[in-house]
């Protein structure tokens, strides 16, 4: 993957991977696709559930107006074509494009099906892949859609690739929970601080002591505080001339104020697409 330099007023001011989408506001967006084997899970899902309204119709419906004598057998034939393409062609295509790109399947693998940009699907995309799909889905029992999904970066499998779709991510994470304020000498710092290269291990460490630290004694507050502004010092840029108490409260701010901003983005996006509340989900 490559970078791409973003322009600013000040001049080029940020990197982003030619992958990833980006609001108004240059904020990528944290779009992550379902893994190949929840995809399949969901796929396995929506197939079943299309050969149980196939069958159901064929041996329920059409087989006892056959027994009846109501159908003759080329009638029954032609019944059941009919049926075959509208199970596994109309009714996924249909629901697709109602409920904007999330199906049974998809629900219970916790994705949905959106543009390569990220935007919501509409009837063209499900028709394309409606129709690729009964190639590599169904005539070659998953085989093609099982192989393009290994060397595809998303997962995508043939359709996707023709429709410009893929598979994301649909539930999303809880917004993380609130750390003390940002102080008002260091407002100006933290517009243009780095504290993205915080490791893992270290930032829950920051995020502890951030929110507990006023419950520990003086002497071992000032202690590990010292010790953990000497730890994140290389991932942090640039040192603000602050007290090593005021500096870890200042990083937890400002790491939990950007993570909760890319979420919000995430949840107001994710509410344009399924019609739901972006803070609640509902």
């Amino acid at each position: 993957m490559s970078e791409t330099t973003l322009a600013g007023p000040r001049g080029p001011r940020a990197l982003a991977l030619d992958d990833e989408v980006l609001t108004g506001e240059a904020v990528a967006l944290d779009l992550q696709p379902i893994g190949l084997g929840l995809r399949v899970l969901g796929g396995l899902i929506d197939a079943a559930i299309a050969w149980a309204v196939y069958l159901a119709i064929m041996v329920w419906g059409a087989g006892s107006l056959l027994s009846a004598g109501v159908l003759t057998e080329a009638t029954y034939q032609i019944f059941s074509i009919v049926f075959l393409v509208v199970c596994f062609v109309a009714l996924p295509i249909t629901v697709e494009t109602l409920s904007h790109g999330r199906s049974l399947g998809k629900l219970a693998a916790g994705g949905r099906i959106v543009r390569a940009d990220g935007g919501a699907t509409g009837f063209r995309h499900a028709f394309v892949r409606g129709l690729v799909g009964v190639l590599e889905v169904y005539m070659s029992f998953g085989a093609i859609a099982l192989l393009v999904g290994i060397f595809t970066p998303r997962a995508q499998r043939l359709g996707d690739l023709v429709a410009g779709t893929y598979s994301e991510r649909a539930r999303r994470p809880a917004l993380p929970a609130p750390t003390p304020t940002l102080p008002p000498e260091l407002a100006a710092w933290a517009e243009l601080a780095d504290v993205a290269r915080l490791p893992a291990r270290l930032d829950a460490q920051v995020t502890r002591f951030a929110s507990a630290s006023a419950a520990l004694h003086p002497a071992a507050r000032a202690r590990i505080a010292a010790d953990l502004a000497h730890d994140i010092t290389p991932f942090v840029s640039p040192i603000p001339a602050v007290a090593p108490e005021v500096l870890l409260g200042a990083v937890a701010a400002v790491r939990r104020e950007r993570e909760r901003a890319v979420l919000r983005n995430e949840r107001e996006r994710a509410a344009i697409l399924g019609g739901q509340d972006p803070f609640t989900g509902a």
